[in-house]
């Protein structure tokens, strides 16, 4: 649903959101740009430690990270802050201003209640972590890694405390990645996820279609350098604006920077050229959420985005939307042909097919079908929620993880780098963020089918079989991009779909898309 004309009016506005804003409002927006700038920088090291940094760099990088942290942090709290929010709170304000002073005013509230001193600890701990999560996946060592993960749910626990001590702590943490959705809310979205996918995933199991799973991996090897090739074709297919964004590999795909620097990342298996080629699309969502964000708002919470469930919504969208979908591979068949020769006699139905499948036995989350994929979230927001509650030891995490798989998808993990060490988030002591993918992943279908209703189921479809990804790069600028974070997350939905957010929109899709692809009796 496009917005109302009411809802264009700010757009265009410069930082002052009206010729009349008051001089403490600048003054907030002014210190604010700092805090940003220097979270910015802080990104950088963080990328270039993951990407491009020397192995021999940590310790540096680790007291580099955790002052910038740490500034971060006593700016935020500054005096001279909590003054200008105070007075702003008694003050007529534009909609786009209020907006502003409540982001950072939530901001600055959860600061100002944690020390300086453990900010600084948690960043310590996250840069030491990050290259010994590294060895311990490499090498399949669970315990070397172990220490920094009991340090960092020990940080975690008290960190929460400081906030609000009589509240539970993962919802506390779990308002980091999402401030504007209770956690309560999020567990009947991911509920309702596991009441429709468990019965459907059964369902496909049994059920008797032979799909083309192996339309690709039965074909032989696909070379790291071919598969870049690949993938910065599709990224320039997409529309990915080369001039703000750059492609490397990492041990983990993710994406960072701003509006006007998004790099992504990626990584390659070259059994499986699938694996890299939708990893990509799906940060392809993430960078071009950040540079849709309106250039004239850098630096205030206007141009930032609105908080992972949202970035999780795009980045999905492109992914299962758009990159799963029969149209894109009419589309990109030839390209990845041409790439790849051997490749020639793959059908776009069979490639659809193979992009699709629902697997039987895949361990790692990243490669996970569009299905199962949300077991995975589930399994690890049990695991990390039991962790910050006391409920389980760190020792236990490979146990109680393997049995979880074993229960939840029938599989069960053979070394620890196939389990409980296959995702950064922990490294980063990020408690809180998984349950974010699966939202933005119901989230993302309530977008699309809002898309499809403003341009045309038929108009998107032919669009995207065509390579003309304009339309739909249009109506989420114009629905989500452009708002940063003006509106919290409902409000947001509700602008762009009207309706509030629910999963009802995701699972009409799943339902349909694979009760289709397998010949459900459901359906």
């Amino acid at each position: 649903m496009s917005t109302d004309a009411s809802d264009t009016e700010g757009a265009a506005a410069t930082d002052d959101d009206s010729e009349d804003a008051p001089d403490v409002y600048e003054s907030l927006l002014g210190e604010y740009r700092r805090i940003a700038n220097v979270r910015s920088a802080g990104e950088m090291l963080s990328w270039d430690q993951q990407v491009t940094m020397p192995e021999g760099g940590t310790p540096a990088r680790s007291q580099q990270l955790s002052t910038l942290s740490s500034l971060s942090h006593e700016l935020l709290t500054d005096d001279s802050v909590g003054d200008a929010l105070d007075e702003l709170d008694a003050t007529d304000l534009t909609a786009e201003q209020e907006a502003v002073v409540r982001e950072i005013r939530r901001q600055h509230d959860r600061a100002e209640a944690v020390p300086s001193e453990l900010v600084e600890e948690i960043s310590t701990t996250s840069s030491e972590a990050l290259p010994a999560w590294e060895e311990a996946k490499a090498e399949n060592d669970f315990q070397s890694f172990a220490p920094y993960l009991e340090k960092h749910v020990e940080l975690k626990r008290e960190y929460a405390e400081h906030i609000d001590p009589d509240r539970d702590a993962y919802e506390v943490l779990f308002e980091d990645f999402e401030p504007c959705l209770s956690l309560e809310r999020a567990e009947q979205i991911l509920e309702t996820l596991r009441e429709t996918l468990v019965p459907m995933i059964e369902e496909i199991r049994n059920a008797d279609v032979d799909l083309a799973t192996d339309a690709f991996t039965s074909l032989g090897s696909y070379p790291d350098d071919g598969q870049e090739a690949l993938c910065r074709d599709v990224l320039s297919t997409l529309g990915y604006d080369w001039d703000r964004g750059r492609l490397d590999t990492s041990s983990h795909p993710f994406t960072a920077g701003t509006t006007f620097d998004s790099r992504v990342t990626t990584r390659f298996d070259e059994s499986d050229p699938l694996g890299s080629l939708l990893s990509t699309v799906h940060e392809f969502g993430h960078a071009t959420y950040i540079v849709g964000l309106p250039d004239d708002r850098y630096g205030t919470p206007l141009g930032e985005d609105r908080d992972l469930s949202v970035h999780e919504s795009q980045s999905r969208l492109w992914e299962n939307h758009v990159g799963r979908s029969a149209a894109f591979w009419e589309h990109l068949l030839p390209t990845f042909t041409d790439h790849f020769p051997h490749a020639a006699d793959v059908t776009p139905r069979e490639a659809y097919e193979a992009a699709n499948q629902v697997y039987e036995n895949n361990l790692i989350r990243v490669e996970a079908d569009e299905l199962t994929y949300h077991l995975h979230i589930i399994i690890r927001f049990e695991i990390e929620r039991a962790l910050i509650a006391g409920e389980m030891d760190v020792e236990e995490v490979p146990a109680v993880w393997n049995d979880k798989y074993e229960e939840y998808l029938g599989i069960r993990p053979e070394t620890d780098a196939e389990g409980c060490l296959q995702d950064i988030h922990w490294s980063h002591g990020n408690f809180g963020y998984f349950p974010t993918y699966s939202l933005g992943s119901a989230m993302a279908a309530q977008l699309y089918a809002a898309a499809e209703a403003d341009i045309g189921a038929d108009a998107l479809e032919a669009g995207v079989r065509e390579g003309d990804f304009d339309p739909l790069h249009e109506w989420l600028t114009e629905n989500v991009h452009r708002h940063g974070a003006r509106y919290e997350t409902n409000e947001l939905v509700e602008r762009a779909t009207g309706a509030s957010f629910t999963a009802d929109a995701f699972t009409d899709y799943v339902t349909e898309k694979y009760g289709s692809l397998y010949d459900l009796d459901s359906v």
